[in-house]
């Protein structure tokens, strides 16, 4: 599980390898398991807002609104990392990633 800018503030989305787009921590677990191919639950925290730095944006304090929604986003986080030891990458995928309809709304 990892926290992932990409992603919206508040999003859980789930797959299986990918890059290490600049974190430290996928690049320290891709060495140690000598494979980018793994498991991985990204936490979305969004995109720094104009030009602060990436690492500390990422460190830094959540704001008021992201404290208020946080337990419920670490509680779904570690659902989907159940759901996926339990029922498998597609099961946990088709819980976790929001519909089509629903992105667009």
């Amino acid at each position: 599980m990892h926290d992932e800018i990409d992603i919206p503030f508040n999003t859980i989305k789930l797959k299986c390898g990918g890059g290490e787009g600049g974190h430290n921590g996928l690049r320290d677990m891709s060495k140690a398991l000598a494979t980018k191919d793994y498991l991985r639950v990204r936490v979305g925290v969004g995109r720094p807002p104009g030009r602060m730095d990436t690492a500390d944006y990422v460190l830094r304090d959540f704001g008021t609104a992201e404290r208020k929604d946080l337990p419920f986003l670490l509680d779904d986080a570690a659902d989907a990392v159940e759901m996926l030891v339990r029922e498998g990458l597609t099961a946990a995928q088709q819980k976790f990633h929001p519909a089509r309809s629903e992105v667009q709304e």
